[in-house]
């Protein structure tokens, strides 16, 4: 718990990018408990003083910092220095000039992982390298949104609303015309999607029929002859109907996500869930006998009142179910959502039973023929661990893969969504984003593909 009557201050000299050395500092104090200086030149007794010596390096700084922290609070956490959402990246980056045993010993001792932790990495990198390497150039990963739920969850910070049947029929006309518009400059520009991820929000809250509208313009605009990955999130439950799911096979959707979260009735209800435990079983059993190529799963580690025992139970019961996709998510307390209102200090307080949550899982999953595939990181989530991804083999997310690794270019589609241009010469991205809200979503359609036509599609990526 976070005692606002104590404080550390802490002044780091010469180095002015202050905010990412504050993201370490909060895996070992909650804000209320210190205080970063400016950097004034002068030293000060009462001050825990970093980087005296002037150095350039980030990282240098970063360890020095890490250490004098460690030394202070009894914390060491799992991922060393590392502050970033992508560190698979890091571990491809190093293991590109060094051996799998020299990339560990980078990792440990330059960057201060544990073991753990920097094996789940070399290891997850190496997977997606040896099954999937480089994407072709000609392709990109396509991402639609449908931002809309039937309830939003406590820890929920996505572009999700509750609206009437009649607002989201009114959506529709504008995505259509974004995905026609798209399917078409993608074929005059040459290009052609090698995934398509639907999303969201919860991409089932639309009727069979508007779902078989959407998939019929994807079908129709789009030239899917490179196509090795089609996704929907079914995501809730409550929203999964037979007649939903056969469209979605009908148009060649071979990939579903049901994501029960936890399979514990009163986490659900404490959530803001508006389906029972029974409900997760009877949607995997219609998916099933639908007969798409793979389920996942998505669970979090660290709902509220769960202890070891309840997330080992959801777990279980999820693979018994037949999920061969799981991803395991930690809790993360963010700006947007109710949690952060209700305990903004919330992810401190879980952080021990969080560490237990997935190791456990990691072992369960390892035993069940399940290896981590994918792996990214978040600010403000419980112990300041990671969201992991794992599957059977052959049964990977390629799109997952894509959008992590950042070497293909995504077009994203819909309210919320914003597309990453790659540049190969300089291994960089643009950004080029739709406006969040769906209402004006709807009045600035034209604009939002004016900004693709502009930033993408009439411009030569080099």
């Amino acid at each position: 718990m976070s005692d606002k009557g104590f404080k550390i201050r802490i002044k780091i000299h010469g180095f002015t990018n202050l905010s990412i050395m504050r993201e370490l500092i909060d895996e070992f104090l909650p804000p209320d408990n210190y205080e970063l200086l400016e950097d004034d030149g002068f030293r000060t007794d009462s001050a825990l003083h970093i980087n005296l010596e002037g150095s350039c390096d980030k990282d240098e700084i970063k360890r020095e910092l890490f250490s004098k922290l460690s030394a202070i609070t009894g914390k060491r956490p799992d991922w060393g220095i590392l502050t970033g959402v992508r560190p698979v990246k890091l571990a491809g980056e190093i293991m590109s000039g060094s051996s799998r045993d020299k990339a560990l010993e980078i990792l440990t001792k330059d960057y201060f992982l544990t073991e753990n932790k920097a094996e789940l990495i070399v290891d997850t990198y190496s997977h997606q390298y040896n099954n999937y390497g480089n994407p072709k150039p000609d392709t990109v990963g396509v991402y639609i949104g449908i931002p809309f739920c039937p309830t939003r969850c406590l820890y929920c910070s996505f572009a999700s609303n509750q609206v009437p049947e009649s607002e989201i029929e009114r959506y529709m006309p504008a995505l259509l015309h974004e995905i026609e518009y798209t399917g078409n400059a993608m074929k005059h520009k040459d290009v052609r999607p090698e995934t398509i991820y639907i999303g969201g929000g919860t991409p089932t809250t639309l009727t069979a029929e508007q779902l078989d509208r959407m998939l019929t313009a994807v079908e129709t605009t789009m030239d899917l002859s490179e196509l090795k990955e089609f996704t929907i999130e079914a995501g809730r439950p409550d929203t999964i109907t037979e007649d939903k799911l056969m469209v979605m096979k009908n148009h060649g959707v071979g990939r579903i996500s049901i994501n029960p979260q936890s399979m514990k009735a009163r986490t659900l209800e404490l959530i803001g869930r508006s389906h029972s435990p029974e409900d997760i079983v009877k949607a995997f059993d219609l998916a099933k006998s639908v007969g798409f190529d793979s389920i996942n799963a998505d669970l979090i580690a660290g709902l509220p009142e769960e202890n070891s025992d309840d997330f080992r139970n959801t777990l279980d019961k999820v693979i018994e179910m037949g999920a061969d996709n799981i991803t395991i998510h930690t809790l993360a307390v963010k700006r947007a959502s109710r949690l952060k209102d209700i305990d903004e200090d919330y992810h401190y307080k879980v952080a021990e039973t969080v560490g237990k949550m997935l190791a456990e899982a990691r072992q369960t999953l390892a035993a069940e023929g399940l290896s981590p595939y994918y792996l990214y990181r978040q600010k403000h989530m419980a112990g300041f661990f990671e969201n992991t991804g794992y599957c059977r083999e052959g049964i990977d997310c390629l799109y997952n893969i894509r959008i992590m690794d950042e070497h293909q270019t995504i077009l994203a589609l819909g309210a919320g969504g914003i597309s990453k241009i790659y540049y190969p010469s300089t291994d960089k991205l643009e950004r080029i984003p739709n406006v969040t809200n769906y209402e004006q979503y709807i009045d600035r359609i034209d604009e939002m593909c004016e900004r693709k036509e502009n930033k993408y599609f009439t411009q030569e990526v080099l």
